[in-house]
């Protein structure tokens, strides 16, 4: 009870200093409301979002990040169309921090805002809320002429997980927008349908090779991948080292024998983080054939290239001890 009242009497305290006409003062009460985290601060909070100042405005929606809910939802929503571009950015940062799903009815009508950085960040925020009927505000977003739209669109569709929604992000992963298409494989990790591997390893000879990457570490996560080893395995030449690092985890976790001579070459390379995830990778294949690549980079200038090697050796020795199956 007397935490309670503790509360209560703060809250008094606070809406006194909230009144007050200096901005300075309004603004500490602002952040001592923001860290009380009593739900009963969110309409205090919301009120402050009609004030002059667009300080006291930019803290509020700061303080927001704090609380969940309906009400903070509303407050963040008005927040988002503020006329400041400081207050609404912080509004969008505090409203992708929301976690209850009876947050998202404040947002559903700003996915159709006139301003496409309100639309982003409402289909930002209702991604991590994972409301099923987001998905038809999310589907007709894969058309907005604004990328980072569609970008957040994918988003929502991706973290809900249907399987209903697979031809839509197959179709997104044909984007005229790099971006788009690299978040639209990445979301079809969930799907072990047929179709959807095909369009994840299609992604694999992608033009951009942030799509090239992001479709070569899909596969390492999905039931698709041992049918694309092959394609991983070329991709262990790309031009972007970047691209060869998450061919070789892939392949690694998927256990490619087949990878381990062109993934030894990797231990050569002059990014010593393609050279540990080699090391890595070899471990996990555990090929005898990998023990002398391993041992020329036991001295490595690098100390975990050299750990991962050490590791590797010990999980190659372990393999070759064990009773043939």
């Amino acid at each position: 009870m007397s935490d309670v009242f503790e509360s209560y009497t703060d809250l008094d305290d606070l809406k006194e200093q909230l009144a007050s006409p200096d901005p300075g003062e309004r603004r500490v009460a602002i952040i001592e409301l923001g860290d009380l985290g009593d739900p009963a601060a969110v309409p205090l909070l919301a009120a402050l979002l009609d004030d002059h100042s667009a300080e006291v405005r930019l803290q509020v929606a700061r303080a927001l990040e704090n609380y969940d809910g309906f009400a903070a939802a509303e407050a963040l929503a008005k927040a988002l169309v503020d006329p400041d571009a400081e207050v609404a950015a912080a509004a969008a940062w505090s409203a992708a921090e929301l976690k209850d799903p009876a947050s998202a009815e404040p947002l559903f009508p700003l996915v159709t805002h006139a301003d496409a950085f309100v639309r982003a960040a409402a289909l930002r925020a209702l991604k991590e809320l994972r409301r099923r009927d987001s998905l038809s505000l999310a589907l007709p977003a894969l058309q907005d002429a604004e990328p980072e739209v569609r970008v957040q669109a994918v988003g929502v569709i991706g973290f809900l997980k249907l399987e209903e929604s697979v031809p839509a992000l197959r179709a997104a992963t044909g984007d005229a927008n790099a971006d788009v298409r690299r978040a639209a494989v990445s979301a079809l990790a969930f799907s072990h349908t047929a179709p959807a591997g095909e369009t994840i390893r299609s992604a694999l000879k992608d033009s951009d090779w942030a799509v090239r990457e992001i479709a070569a570490d899909t596969l390492g996560k999905s039931a698709s991948g041992a049918q694309a080893s092959a394609d991983l395995i070329a991709l262990l030449a790309d031009e972007f080292w970047q691209v060869r690092l998450k061919a070789t985890r892939s392949l690694g976790k998927l256990k490619v024998v087949a990878a381990a001579t062109p993934i030894a070459a990797g231990l050569k390379h002059e990014q010593a983080n393609l050279r540990k995830e080699s090391a890595f990778a070899l471990g996990e294949i555990a090929d005898v054939n990998s023990i002398p690549a391993l041992e020329a980079v036991l001295d490595d200038s690098d100390p975990e290239v050299r750990k991962n090697a050490r590791w590797a050796l010990t999980q190659i020795a372990q393999a070759a001890s064990r009773p043939a199956e």
